[in-house]
């Protein structure tokens, strides 16, 4: 499955994004989706997922609250609401997919899009 990451841009602090996550190629409804983000010179860390079913979503604690995620596989999309944006989440975001919902956490994902770049300035 092929997947592209798109929505990405310029924010201030206290603003919102909503990150888009297109997938083609593939059974994109058997996938778990996770949502993924390195910002400069740091290592890449996992922010959440969502099982093919969107019934269980785990997110990195720093993100609770504040982010969202959610699907449509009719669409095959899946999206990252980001609200109350701060200037620690400056980072390139990607999104991947794999058959199992655990991989996300260690980030072993099999698929991964090309990421789309967000900054909020303070």
């Amino acid at each position: 499955v092929q997947l592209q990451a798109s929505g990405g841009g310029l924010v201030q602090a206290g603003g919102s994004l909503k990150l888009s996550c297109a997938a083609s190629g593939g059974t994109f409804s058997r996938y778990a989706l996770g949502w993924f983000r390195q910002a400069p010179g740091k290592e890449r860390e996992f922010v959440g997922v969502i099982d093919w079913r969107a019934q269980s979503i785990s997110y990195a604690d720093f993100v609770k609250g504040r982010f969202t995620i959610r699907r449509d596989n009719a669409k095959n999309m899946a999206y990252l609401q980001m609200n109350n944006l701060k200037p620690e989440d400056t980072a390139v975001y990607y999104c991947a997919a794999d058959p199992r919902f655990d991989s996300a956490r260690v980030g072993t994902m099999n698929y991964w899009g090309q990421g789309t770049k967000v900054t909020v300035s303070s």
